[in-house]
């Protein structure tokens, strides 16, 4: 392909607005009248859900990997960064179909995954294609010529990425706010419908790209197989200069959905999008809502108040958890378990760390309130103070790709948009100077968002790109793969996040384990029996200390475990009034014994060769497991563990992209990573 001129130009679309299906036009903007839409239930099932079971139906649970935080055309930064992927393209892609970005880069999974969720955007859902396109009325109007033909003709390269992101950080801002006038404004309230008062928005278009995006999840849906579930994002901040985002992936149970979805333009408060859930859960419309991203909230995820600055009480607690069980631990942009400056006695706590807060990257995220370690023992403490626990949250990973298709793999990342399928342009490599001559020639306005930085070994695009992840992955364990089953092992938080291997992992607690035995055939089934999977509680009726079942086992494709990890958090009611966590290593690898005083395992001795990033497969383990109790147990003290699981070290992505162009190892990002996995808690609650 053929390097661009200083002026890149800007071509006709070869795309057209979303064809308007019939229940669209039934339902579109000339009939709305004083009916909230977003409450407005309709049934998308085209054929009767199969009797259970099915095929491999499991008693004692089978676990299923999935994405459910993917973004395809429909999404406004999505469609940007050049997304042309559709949500039916993106469903074949999850069930092992190979796609290609607009830029024309591969992107296929190693392994189909079990389950997927599609999630754009809600608010301004499906706009941009139409603003691109200047036969459209929102395509016609005053600053809408900067959209079009955006994703045409040499415009879909990677050298966009300037041009791209003053259209996304500044561009979409000010067209998406253009005033409709007063009649808009009036038909807006009427309708209860917020977004209808600006003259670039389309309600008709937008709610059939929404209904695209559920038929799209009804036709993939295929149960005993493949489970869809009808989604979106929920996309939310505090205004600025604060700026600062806890976004939500909003998952539904079933076929049913409202007609279109409650966005940040209806409410950007959180308790107004549970209300919102509540009302359609009373129309039988079961839904959840996954927080992501915390860790660049600057402690807006994990707040102890309301929105309007109340402190939290019970009432706060019940409705978050009763819409929210989960949150997203890890995904491209970060991981938020924990921080180095929240756990500085972890010796793993920095793990893929993006301190810029979303919303708004040129700002630190304050570390406080924005990872789910500290929020689940601020639970525990807050639980005690009879406030509720509204932070009882179990894990998921996902991708947060902007593709349409995740890439999960450190050695075959292909970026999280087509923007970053390259290298350089993932700040990996060097920048060329061919490239630095094309960014010099740039207008000022997109020159600002080429900044290199000098480094020892180059000149590199900025830090940030380097740090994103590879990505994440949501673990269920579920009887079927059917929506039901996954829906259930959500809800009930028999869930674990990965990094993106597949590790399988179990973790019980109960207090009937005496002579439960890890080689048994039976282990399983006796686990469930005398105790809690993930995601449970314990309750004491006596001092006897609980007794924990941990298990894993290697992803045959990554590299072998190293350790098993048990992660306590409890709080210290006495005078002290604080909270307290502790990591224990549990089980070891290669015959190594846990020591008493420090609780850690030996090092295995397992490296990584940069050279070409070969590593010890003789060392490490297969499978892990044991049976642990804490040797620091106070009957008296409610406690939260979970488990984190460690492989041996293996290149990361960074490294891998240097490996391949032939240079050094970008410096300021970890060259290698530990893989791993981290279980949904268990929570421990002393007699009363």
């Amino acid at each position: 392909m053929a390097r661009y001129p200083v002026k890149m130009p800007i071509l006709k679309p070869r795309t057209t607005p979303p064809k308007l299906t019939a229940a669209a036009a039934i339902l579109g903007f000339t009939a709305i009248g004083c009916s909230d839409t977003s409450l407005s239930v309709r049934d998308y099932a085209e054929a009767p859900t199969p009797a259970s079971p099915t095929e491999g139906y499991n008693e004692h649970r089978n676990v299923y990997f999935g994405d459910v935080h993917v973004h395809t055309r429909y999404s406004f930064d999505a469609y940007l960064l050049g997304a042309e992927v559709t949500p039916d393209e993106s469903y074949r892609f999850a069930k092992g179909e190979a796609l290609e970005t607009s830029f024309g880069d591969p992107m296929k999974l190693r392994r189909p995954l079990d389950f997927f969720a599609v999630s754009d955007h809600g608010f301004f859902l499906g706009m941009v294609s139409l603003w691109a396109d200047p036969s459209t009325r929102v395509g016609r109007l005053p600053g809408a010529e900067a959209f079009h033909g955006v994703n045409e003709g040499d415009n879909l390269h990677p050298y966009s990425v300037q041009m791209r992101s003053v259209l996304f950080r500044q561009s979409f801002g000010r067209q998406m706010r253009r005033d409709g006038g007063f009649l808009r404004r009036q038909r807006a309230r009427m309708a209860n419908h917020p977004q209808m008062q600006y003259a670039s928005f389309d309600d008709q278009a937008h709610r059939s790209a929404w209904e695209d995006s559920i038929l799209a999840a009804e036709r993939h849906n295929d149960p005993g197989n493949f489970t869809s579930f009808i989604a979106y994002e929920w996309t939310a901040g505090t205004p600025a200069p604060e700026s600062a985002a806890y976004h939500r992936n909003v998952i539904f149970a079933g076929s049913k959905a409202p007609a279109r979805p409650f966005t940040r333009i209806d409410s950007h408060e959180p308790e107004q999008l549970w209300s919102w859930m509540d009302r359609l859960r009373e129309q039988g419309v079961d839904s959840l809502a996954i927080p992501h991203n915390m860790n660049q909230s600057h402690g807006q995820v994990f707040r102890l108040k309301y929105s309007d600055g109340r402190g939290i009480d019970n009432a706060f607690a019940e409705q978050r958890m009763r819409n929210e069980p989960l949150v997203e631990l890890t995904q491209v942009k970060g991981t938020s378990e924990t921080h180095p400056k929240l756990s500085p006695d972890d010796e793993w706590a920095d793990f893929e760390i993006l301190n810029t807060r979303k919303g708004k990257i040129s700002a630190h995220s304050d570390p406080s309130r924005s990872y789910a370690r500290q929020a689940l023992v601020s639970g525990l403490a807050l639980e005690q103070e009879g406030r509720g626990n509204p932070f009882k949250i179990g894990f998921v990973g996902s991708s947060d790709t902007h593709n349409g298709a995740p890439s999960f793999d450190e050695s075959n990342t292909f970026g999280s948009s087509p923007v970053s399928g390259t290298a350089e342009n993932r700040s990996a490599v060097p920048v060329s100077q061919e490239r630095l001559d094309y960014i010099a020639g740039l207008p000022p306005a997109e020159r600002a968002y080429g900044e290199v930085v000098d480094d020892a070994l180059g000149p590199y695009f900025e830090m940030r790109r380097a740090q994103f992840s590879a990505s994440g992955l949501a673990a269920v364990w579920a009887e079927e793969n059917t929506r039901d089953a996954i829906f259930q092992g959500m809800r009930r938080k028999e869930t674990y996040a990965t990094s993106g291997t597949r590790i399988r992992l179990r973790f019980f607690g109960g207090f009937d384990y005496d002579g439960l035995d890890t080689a048994s055939p039976d282990l399983i089934g006796q686990a469930y029996a005398g105790g809690v999977p993930m995601g449970g509680d314990l309750v004491a009726d006596s001092d006897a200390a609980p007794r924990f079942l941990v298990w894993a086992q290697q992803d045959r494709l990554s590299a072998p475990l190293q350790r098993l990890q048990v992660v306590k958090g409890w709080y210290d009611s006495g005078y002290r009034k604080e909270t307290r966590e502790q990591v224990y290593d549990v089980a070891c690898s290669d015959g190594g014994a846990v020591d008493p005083a420090t609780h850690r395992c030996p090092d295995n001795g397992a490296t990584v060769d940069l050279s070409d990033c070969s590593f010890s497969e003789d060392l490490g383990a297969g499978e892990l497991a044991v049976v642990w109790e804490d040797p620091d147990f106070d009957p008296g003290a409610d406690a939260v563990y979970y488990v984190r699981v460690l492989e041996n070290p293996t290149c990361r992505w960074t490294t891998w992209d240097a490996l391949r162009a032939g240079v050094e190892p970008r410096g300021g990002v970890a060259a290698t990573i530990q893989e791993r996995a981290w279980s949904s808690p268990i929570w421990y609650y002393a007699p009363r």
